[in-house]
């Protein structure tokens, strides 16, 4: 991982804000109030699902006792006096249902990477994302930090198995990923579908029947099953798609299969663990 990288990732929340290790409150000085008006979103900000019980949850809570935690901003880029917020989006919308005036926060200089990172690692921590939020955040931080999904694990507290497992939901179409930003398809069911054929129709005969994760896995195998009597697969590989098997394989290290008709199909790499994974992505997001 790159320098700046690193030290974007290893950069917490709560050196930013001020605060010591065992939770105490901002340094003196470091927190003051800043007029609702005067702050907007980050437009880059992963999290574009608000639940609405939770949001209502928490602006009773800030009609109550206000908001506990300050609201990290920086200065809002071109615009003089105005301000973006790098972390705490959630409390700032609850303290507007709330009808406060002003909220409590901490302005730090902060670049347009480290924001994003900040925002992405914020977020991963302590907010409810959804499954393809949280595969969106993974990917867009190893793409910022060049850093391999044990760097991204030990970054947001997560288990790296977890954050490869989340990562492969990026390979659905997008009409399954929208079942599960809807929250009608969980994660677990929408990793049985990856590869599937005909992935869409699959999902909604989850949704529309309830199935467990194993029944969904069944179902995903039977259609991949051939029919009885059905006709065998075409014709065998050309020799130049076999030597670009083979030319791939060899690059890689792993065993590579494309399945080619007509110019169209599908390029297959196997690997037998994460390690193996990771040192897929990491070559493909170089």
């Amino acid at each position: 991982m790159a320098a700046e990288g690193r030290r974007g990732l290893g950069r917490g929340l709560s050196a930013l804000l001020g605060e010591s290790e065992t939770g105490a409150q901002p340094a003196a000085g470091g927190q003051r109030e800043i007029p609702i008006e005067l702050i907007a979103r980050n437009p880059d900000q992963p999290r574009t699902e608000f639940g609405e019980i939770e949001l209502e949850e928490l602006a009773q809570s800030v009609r109550q006792r206000g908001v506990l935690q300050p609201i990290l901003l920086r200065p809002a880029p071109g615009k003089a006096g105005e301000y973006q917020i790098v972390a705490g989006e959630r409390r700032w919308r609850a303290a507007q249902r709330a009808g406060l005036a002003a909220v409590p926060a901490v302005v730090r200089d902060l670049g347009d990477q480290e924001t994003l990172e900040l925002a992405l690692i914020e977020n991963l921590q302590r907010e409810n994302l959804n499954a393809m939020e949280e595969a969106s955040a993974f990917s867009s931080l190893m793409s910022l930090s060049g850093g391999s999904q044990e760097d991204v694990a030990q970054a947001v507290g997560k288990s790296r198995s977890h954050v490869a497992n989340t990562l492969r939901l990026l390979q659905l179409p997008d009409d399954v990923q929208a079942l599960v930003r809807q929250g009608r398809l969980s994660a677990g069911h929408a990793r049985t579908l990856i590869g599937a054929a005909e992935p869409q129709a699959l999902a909604l005969q989850i949704i529309d029947k309830g199935l467990s994760v194993r029944a969904a896995e069944a179902l995903a195998r039977k259609a991949a099953a051939p029919a009885p009597g059905a006709p065998r697969p075409g014709p065998r590989k050309s020799n130049d798609t076999l030597a670009l098997e083979r030319d791939l394989s060899e690059r890689l290290g792993l065993e590579v299969q494309i399945q080619d008709r007509d110019g169209k199909g599908e390029l297959r790499i196997r690997y037998a663990d994460l390690e193996q994974l990771d040192e897929v992505c990491r070559r493909l997001t170089r």
